[in-house]
């Protein structure tokens, strides 16, 4: 073969991509804009293998428009500027799509590049990352731009994709070497092609694929983690309600096995909104201490980062528990939602205007600071918000000690 097998089998069209039910789905808004050939600017978010830039390839082909792509890892402002420069000559009459992977990589000064010409619909980028794009993308680039996130494809798709690729390559399969070489793969098609692609090489020419023969390539912790195609966030649930649950023993397996399934991102994300949710006030010092954990994890990569991990699913089992920010954000958000608050008191303007027949002129904010104990009373809700009340103290010891301290100061 000349070209790698993943490359050779890369689908050309949107219904032979394994996965992403929720965008892909006939009947689904975003295949219905792609298919209507109305391309926006889009970020493309998710885990790699999962088909981002195979979609990104067939939507340039359906719009006929003029595809570049750009890596964020080498891209300079001088590659920018040179698919910008075929933006506005001949060859770009039909339009230019410029498909731009890992651009969490590009500086500050390249997005703003990217932004003017975006803004003025001389490019469509298309856009895909494998690190969230809220933290890592300019927000004036980000805001021209739709999110989609991409998800880890089920055992059960990449098992269809890897039947259709061994009846393309005219080999075939035993089912138990299927199941294996499926769930092996982790979410990751690209990644089972690849192991496809590997064994066929060490085979006789049409020599049938068995599960001896799979077994020789794959990590056999992979091999009993996601038989099922809810199977692997069945394992994150658990893992996260073990947590709130305070029961250490049960936290500590499931982090096992995400672990040894490699799967050390979405082990991290559980243990960073556990301590947010769970844990929250009622010891506020745990969330930059899971912080450190995870960062030191990603750093370490396996078999280390277990060692990291441990010590917070331990810590956050064996911690007081609150939720008590997160009730009163969803109160908060449920009055935002509504229309509520929308205007906000003049004390606590940024700026403001006296006209000439204002009789109350000045803002008339009073600094906390200046009064005893750093505080004074003063309005902070909107008008329409007054006396509204959306944070109840939990109650654990330091939520029940910080409401004793504001009792005795605001009476």
């Amino acid at each position: 073969m000349d070209r790698p097998l993943a490359d050779e089998l890369r689908p050309t069209n949107i219904d032979d991509i394994v996965g992403q039910h929720h965008l892909l789905d006939k009947g689904m808004l975003f295949r219905k804009v792609i298919e209507e050939g109305h391309i926006p600017n889009m970020i493309f978010y998710g885990p790699p293998g999962i088909g981002k830039t195979t979609l990104a390839n067939i939507i340039a082909k359906r719009t006929n428009m003029s595809l570049h792509k750009l890596n964020g890892t080498n891209a300079s402002i001088e590659d920018i500027k040179r698919v910008i420069a075929e933006a506005t000559s001949i060859f770009g009459q039909n339009g230019v799509l410029l498909y731009l992977d890992e651009i969490q990589y590009l500086n500050r000064k390249q997005q703003q590049t990217l932004l003017e010409f975006v803004e003025k619909g001389e490019i469509t980028l298309i856009a895909s990352t494998t690190e969230n794009p809220y933290f890592y993308v300019y927000p004036a680039l980000l805001s021209r731009c739709t999110v989609f996130e991409f998800k880890a494809i089920s055992a059960d798709d990449i098992k269809e994709g890897l039947k259709k690729a061994i009846k393309r390559i005219k080999y075939q399969i035993d089912d138990d070497a299927l199941e294996v070489l499926a769930t092996a793969a982790n979410g990751d098609m690209r990644k089972a092609i690849n192991n496809l692609e590997f064994i066929i090489y060490g085979l006789k020419k049409k020599e049938r694929i068995t599960l001896k023969h799979v077994n020789q390539i794959v990590i056999k912790a992979n091999i009993a983690y996601d038989r099922s195609e809810d199977h692997h966030y069945d394992q994150l649930s658990a893992f996260m309600k073990s947590l709130r649950g305070s029961d250490p023993d049960a936290a500590i397996f499931y982090l096992a096995k995400l672990l040894e399934s490699g799967d050390i991102i979405a082990a991290s994300r559980r243990l960073l909104c556990s301590v947010n949710e769970d844990v929250g006030l009622a010891y506020p010092q745990l969330i930059p201490i899971v912080k450190a954990c995870v960062d030191s994890a990603l750093q370490l990569g396996m078999p280390e980062a277990y060692l990291p991990l441990s010590n917070a699913t331990l810590l956050i089992a064996t911690a007081p528990k609150s939720n008590s920010a997160c009730i009163a954000y969803h109160k908060a958000a449920s009055d935002v939602k509504s229309g509520k608050g929308l205007s906000v008191p003049r004390t606590l303007q940024n700026t403001h205007f006296d006209g000439e027949d204002n009789e109350n002129k000045g803002q008339h904010y009073l600094y906390p600071h200046d009064f005893k104990n750093h505080y004074v009373k003063q309005q902070y809700l909107p008008d329409d918000l007054v006396g509204s009340k959306y944070y109840e103290y939990g109650d654990n010891k330091v939520e029940l000690a910080a409401k004793e301290y504001w009792e005795k100061i605001k009476k």
